[in-house]
């Protein structure tokens, strides 16, 4: 049974956060804020939940743009390429911030996703969704939920989103009302900024 769970972002419970925790580490998918829109995610190391949310999204696994939240980019040689100064330098100027980076994946990556040369990395700027991640001790895949609405496409009210969402997902985190415009999605996969789309996050500093 889809629970919601609210949760403050000045003083995120501990207890609340270890019991998400507890769910996502048993393949649990979970909605949750950021500094943009919600989200749609689960554990990076569980397939069958990435195939849920892939599911969800109309997706194949194989061929789906999901994005890793991380804590921060302590851990991106995990998962990344090596990168060079200047790349570095935006990701450490922007992060965290409401920005995806796009960059060149190892082959450290999950099952799922072997064989793709790129990868999305966000760290957001919101405390309840990266202490998630500190707590896991891994990224969770990233998606946003979009809202059939033709007039808004994405929904922001958590109470809104349960409704919806509450049949195909184990948690939804009320985190207060989210906004409607989605992160920047830059490419440095060639050393080069390509704003692949603009969002929330600034490019006129980049």
């Amino acid at each position: 049974m889809s629970q919601l769970i609210k949760i403050y972002d000045e003083n995120p419970s501990e207890k609340q956060l270890d019991k998400i925790v507890a769910i996502l580490k048993k393949g649990g998918l979970i909605i949750y804020p950021t500094d943009t829109v919600y989200g749609l995610g689960c554990d990076i190391t569980n397939t069958k939940a990435m195939e849920k949310v892939a599911q969800i999204k109309g997706v194949k696994l194989q061929k789906a743009n999901f994005s890793f939240i991380c804590y921060d980019l302590s851990n991106l040689s995990d998962y990344v390429k090596q990168i060079d100064t200047p790349t570095y330098k935006i990701l450490k100027k922007s992060l965290p911030g409401p920005y995806t980076f796009v960059l060149p994946s190892n082959n450290n990556l999950p099952k799922a996703f072997k064989g793709k040369k790129t990868i999305g990395i966000r760290v957001p700027n919101n405390i309840i969704i990266r202490e998630l991640v500190k707590r896991l001790g891994n990224p969770i895949v990233s998606t946003s939920i979009y809202d059939e609405d033709d007039l808004i496409e994405y929904t922001t009210d958590p109470e809104l989103i349960f409704e919806k969402w509450q049949n195909r997902v184990d948690v939804v985190i009320d985190g207060g009302f989210g906004s409607n415009i989605p992160s920047t999605v830059i490419d440095l996969t060639e050393g080069e900024v390509v704003i692949l789309r603009e969002g929330l996050g600034a490019i006129d500093d980049l």
